[in-house]
């Protein structure tokens, strides 16, 4: 008899108390690293981006906020107004582009924008002004993405409008590395350098901030002279370090799935589109019900492996829309088996790290890439 599998079998588990502990370990992290260069510990602003990197924004944005996170950080106006409107009560910074667009979000619901560029000041301060409110905000600097942010070497052509405007109130200044990942790269201590040299220019301006941060996931590793007031986690906080670390964090997601069909395969028959899978022993293939629209990624076919009864098998032929194949030869897997696509079964793990070298990528791509047809649960 055939297990009954009752609605979409495909889940990801959020572990909140996991996520919890991260956020502490990170805290705990940079106050040591603080410790031992006699500064204040820095705040810990939780970047909840993307979905919070595909880990479902609204809850865990209120699980941070319990933790006690004192700042969140997202990309626009719409990521912020939604963590308000679930009851997100803690400042929230804002990192995108806000030159274009609505920006009444802003101040109906009290979030913190970045200014990166010459017309978002304008901007900004034009509404601000229409409000009749001085409106805080951070400023970002560039020092060598070249992506936002005013670049760090023409400071004093661009800033001192934003120092003059009666309706800005700088109370941040941050940057962005772009090699902080990239152990020895010398362009992060470039920047980092770049960083330290701006303070006597904004001074100069007279804009002196209350805060700087510039440590995103790997700078907290790497450097604990990029701490700052602030540090940014983003992957690190949900159990993903970038770089090899001793900090004591671990995945707050785990992806499962059940199979759903059993097969024989014959020498020489073929497995899914393009039927490039073809062994020449009989083998026992496996159906797992989710494929790239719910994330899977297509380069897994031929690369990448699952756990089925604390095993590793190999996903063969193609990823389908909708469903992707396994081998479980000798398995003696059945219906109603749990699949761990990413997670632990028994003593055999499959991480998100694993998966993303595997096929070439990064975890924060597979992690952001978690379709909204998987339902998230809350542990």
């Amino acid at each position: 008899m055939e297990a009954v599998i009752a609605g979409r079998p495909t889940r990801a588990r959020i572990d909140l108390n996991v996520l919890g502990a991260n956020f502490r370990a990170i805290a705990a992290w940079t106050a040591e690293g603080a410790a031992a260069s006699g500064r204040p510990a820095p705040g810990v602003v939780a970047v909840v981006k993307a979905n919070a990197y595909g880990h479902g924004a609204v809850r865990v944005a209120l699980a941070l906020q319990a933790a006690g996170a004192p700042m969140l950080a997202c990309a626009d106006i719409e990521e912020a107004v939604a963590l308000r409107e679930a009851g997100v009560t803690v400042p929230i910074l804002v990192f995108g582009a806000l030159s274009v667009g609505d920006l009444d979000g802003i101040f109906t619901h009290r979030l913190t924008p970045t200014v990166a560029t010459p017309s978002a000041a304008v901007a900004l301060g034009d509404a601000a002004a229409r409000r009749g409110v001085r409106l805080r905000c951070h400023v970002k600097i560039d020092t060598g993405m070249n992506r936002l942010g005013f670049r760090h070497d023409n400071l004093r052509r661009t800033l001192p409008p934003v120092a003059a405007s009666p309706h800005l109130q700088v109370e941040a200044v941050f940057t962005h590395f772009a090699t902080a990942d990239v152990a020895g790269d010398p362009d992060f201590d470039e920047q980092r350098a770049r960083f330290d040299a701006v303070g006597p220019v904004l001074a100069e301006i007279g804009i002196v901030p209350a805060a700087w941060h510039a440590a995103n996931s790997a700078a907290i590793i790497r450097d604990a002279r990029t701490h700052y007031d602030a540090v940014r986690p983003g992957l690190v906080l949900y159990g993903v370090p970038p770089l090899p670390t001793t900090m004591p964090v671990e995945p707050v997601m785990s992806l499962t799935s059940r199979i759903v069909a059993v097969k024989g395969l014959r020498p020489g028959e073929g497995v899914s589109y393009g039927l490039r899978f073809r062994p020449d022993t009989p083998r026992t293939i496996a159906v797992v019900p989710c494929g790239y629209a719910d994330g899977i990624d297509i380069r897994l076919g031929g690369r990448g492996a699952v756990l089925v009864r604390g095993r590793r098998a190999p996903v063969v032929g193609a990823v389908c829309m909708d469903m992707f194949m396994v081998d479980v030869t000798g398995f003696g897997a059945e219906i109603g088996d749990e699949v761990v696509i990413i997670g632990r079964q028994g003593a055999e793990r499959v991480t998100v790290g694993e998966m993303a070298a595997t096929i070439g990528t990064i975890p924060y791509e597979l992690l952001c890439r978690v379709g909204h047809r998987i339902e998230r649960v809350y542990e």
